[in-house]
């Protein structure tokens, strides 16, 4: 018997038998066995849907990179107002395109003789008067407004004044995203001046999302050189001169690029795509901010 006894313990010690387990020990093990359970089924019930969450983030993600210009559409703009019921560049234009909550609006800027800033464009100066050869340039600010005084007696249009720039961005600056100034620039006397005058009038009138941009490099290069506070563009356009496309990216510190519709074919946008990729890997740094806009005149 002791012999059986001794046998049992040694075995019992080696873990080759084990003990009769007390009530309170059966209990306490079935519990740990349940919560373990349970938590098994937490896991896989919690686990899939965990799972699903993080792969459609990173789905989403992905398509918002891919579609990012949802979260931000072009800006409609109306170019010298809504042109198609009232005569461009005139408060009746500007006040008709506000109606119509566009998101933008165009101003083209001439100098008269005096160095008074209108927003008035040569073409429509000509429409005026009728002849091809008017400019506002070669015109005072006194001048300018007789003819505008006359031009209204010919329509049926009462409010149809040719502002200042002044007038014009007070009207709507405040009630528009955007406001694009461009500066009709002529020969280099005409242009002395110019940008200062323009950024006068900007501060003047408090507008804080006016952008500057014209066909002469030397008015943006100018422009940005006395304020570093407006956002300042350049358009690219046939050159005159040689009959060729002017290049696209050829002003550093411009935020801005106007491309004139014509112009935008399947070589610029490589041409831009490769832009992206190097800005990607840190080639070119803040050349401009990417926007393109397209131009229509």
């Amino acid at each position: 018997m002791e012999r059986r006894q001794q046998r049992r313990l040694r075995l019992e010690r080696h873990g080759l038998l084990s003990r009769k387990l007390s009530p309170k020990l059966r209990v306490f093990t079935s519990r740990k066995v349940f919560r373990s359970l349970l938590l098994a089924l937490a896991l896989i019930a919690i686990l899939p849907p965990i799972y699903f969450h993080l792969r459609l983030r990173t789905f989403q993600k992905m398509q918002s990179q891919k579609c990012s210009w949802l979260r931000s559409l072009p800006l409609v703009c109306a170019h010298g107002g809504d042109s198609s019921k009232a005569f461009p560049n005139t408060m009746a234009a500007y006040q008709i395109a506000l109606n119509y909550q566009a998101d933008c609006i165009e101003i083209d800027v001439s100098r008269s003789s005096d160095g008074v800033l209108f927003a008035l464009h040569d073409r429509d100066l000509q429409r005026i008067t009728g002849n091809n050869n008017s400019k506002v340039s070669y015109l005072s600010s006194k001048e300018i407004k007789e003819l505008d005084a006359v031009h209204q007696l010919k329509l049926e249009h009462h409010d149809l004044t040719v502002p200042t720039l002044e007038d014009a961005l007070k009207l709507i600056s405040g009630s528009v995203r955007q406001v694009i100034l461009d500066a009709k620039v002529g020969p280099p006397l005409y242009e002395k001046e110019f940008a200062k005058d323009l950024l006068s009038v900007v501060d003047n009138t408090g507008c804080r999302n006016c952008l500057v941009w014209a066909k002469s490099d030397r008015f943006s290069r100018d422009v940005m050189k006395l304020s570093s506070d407006i956002m300042v563009g350049y358009i690219v356009m046939i050159d005159p001169s040689t009959g060729t496309r002017m290049k696209l990216l050829r002003m550093r510190g411009a935020a801005v690029v106007g491309v004139y519709h014509p112009l935008i074919d399947e070589n610029l946008m490589k041409i831009l795509q490769g832009y992206e990729l190097n800005q990607l890997h840190g080639g070119i740094k803040r050349f401009m901010h990417g926007l393109l806009m397209m131009r229509t005149q």
